[in-house]
């Protein structure tokens, strides 16, 4: 039987989707891995099933697919986090506004050794830079992922190829999870959201060495996909469930999630707004 990485890889293959699938009932939710990842959203879809009566399929994908299914009506509401590429979705038409409802950060993560020393960088940049010159080990999701995406941003920053380009540069070309653990397994650096980082650092044993920075925050948004544009979207279900993630009390939830296992909350709601 398939262990580590390999058995994480084969079961996301399993668990994949088709084109073109569609939830037979309820609504169909394209969202990041990483918010799956975190359990996040075992704790919070439970509760808008048993009030709704509406199931949620959850299809958990990189941002850039998540965001692809939006823009061919493949999905009723999108969980993503890459704001650029959200804004164009919406100039499209193809969803209906975006919503960001919580945030939390980034962090560049790396075996407690640190032999690029980037706990002493002075910045993003300067932690990629010092990567590359030692030619240290480093695992890229390159999915085109929020977090691929923002990858790629700092690369770029630091004047690096987007695709790495040194010996150590590897790609999973899948989820959070599976990365990191490549990465534990490697003793790699790797650039995750703090989420499914601390939900995994007892795994992988790799430390957060980044220090804060505007550069690594990190904003999840809401898109509701235009049932005007793919009149076959569950639109009820999914702008009942884009409302339930705005609301006080899931908001509460939000916050409190994370705290009594990691003595600190892993995502922070943004303000409430109307939904459009």
């Amino acid at each position: 039987m398939a262990t580590g990485p390999l058995a994480c890889l084969l079961l996301a293959v399993t668990l994949g989707f088709a084109p073109g699938a569609r939830a037979e009932e309820g609504v169909l939710l394209a969202t990041t891995t990483s918010v799956r990842d975190s359990g996040l959203l075992d704790t919070l879809l439970p509760g808008f099933e048993a009030r709704s009566g509406w199931r949620v399929q959850v299809v958990a994908v990189g941002t850039g697919t998540a965001l692809r299914m939006g823009a061919e009506g493949n999905a009723d509401l999108l969980l993503t986090h890459a704001p650029a590429a959200e804004e164009e979705l919406v100039a499209s038409g193809a969803v209906v506004g975006r919503v960001p409802f919580m945030e939390n950060h980034f962090v560049l993560a790396g075996p407690a050794d640190d032999p690029a020393g980037v706990a002493e960088a002075s910045s993003p940049a300067d932690a990629y830079r010092r990567i590359a010159r030692s030619s240290a080990a480093y695992v890229s999701r390159a999915d085109d992922s929020g977090t691929h995406k923002r990858e790629k941003a700092l690369l770029r920053e630091a004047g690096l190829p987007e695709t790495g380009g040194w010996d150590g540069f590897v790609r999973t070309g899948g989820g959070m999870a599976l990365t990191l653990q490549v990465a534990g397994e490697r003793r790699a650096y790797v650039l995750s959201d703090v989420g499914t980082f601390l939900a995994f650092r007892d795994i992988t044993g790799l430390v957060a060495l980044s220090k804060p920075s505007p550069a690594y925050r990190n904003i999840y948004a809401l898109l509701r996909v235009s049932p005007e544009r793919f009149p076959r979207v569950h639109a009820e279900a999914a702008r009942a469930l884009e409302t339930f993630f705005l609301a006080s009390e899931t908001r509460e939830q939000i916050a409190r999630f994370g705290q009594d296992r990691f003595g600190r909350a892993l995502f922070v709601p943004l303000a409430a707004e109307s939904v459009p």
